[in-house]
């Protein structure tokens, strides 16, 4: 029997709750479960102590018997140093996209076209100061 541990989904339209169990692979998301682990509620504060409760001695016990965390259900068990954080491959979603790129190039442009526009007349604005100084000192 494959194990997962897994999220299974409660709560309301709209308003997500979920219970971290272990199941069999093959039983379907929200259905029959071997064992509830902990709670997850995505709506409280990233900071809350209830938003993940996890029971970490269950979850050693799954683990030990073969079960395999789902990536969510992993980066918990990480975040609470019961796994090793691991790399992650985001190759293409982590780049901008062609417009966002162009948009990008377009402000460089500009940006340089201003800088460009205000370096030009602090070059002749000293020579023009220059004239004038010598009038002045003339006089």
């Amino acid at each position: 029997m494959a194990m997962k541990i897994r999220l299974a989904r409660g709560g309301s339209k709209k308003r997500p709750f979920y219970r971290v169990v272990a199941t069999d692979s093959r039983m379907p998301r929200d259905g029959r479960f071997i064992e509830k682990l902990g709670t997850y509620n995505p709506l409280l504060a990233k900071d809350s102590e209830e938003r993940v409760k996890l029971d970490l001695d269950r979850i050693k016990y799954w683990l030990g018997e073969g079960a395999q965390p789902t990536d969510r259900v992993a980066r918990m068990l990480e975040a609470a140093g019961l796994l090793e954080k691991k790399e992650r491959a985001n190759m293409k979603k982590g780049e901008p996209g062609k417009k966002a790129k162009d948009r990008v190039e377009e402000k460089a442009a500009k940006a340089a076209a201003a800088a460009e526009a205000a370096a030009a007349p602090a070059e002749e604005a000293p020579a023009e100061e220059a004239p004038a100084a010598e009038e002045a000192a003339e006089s």
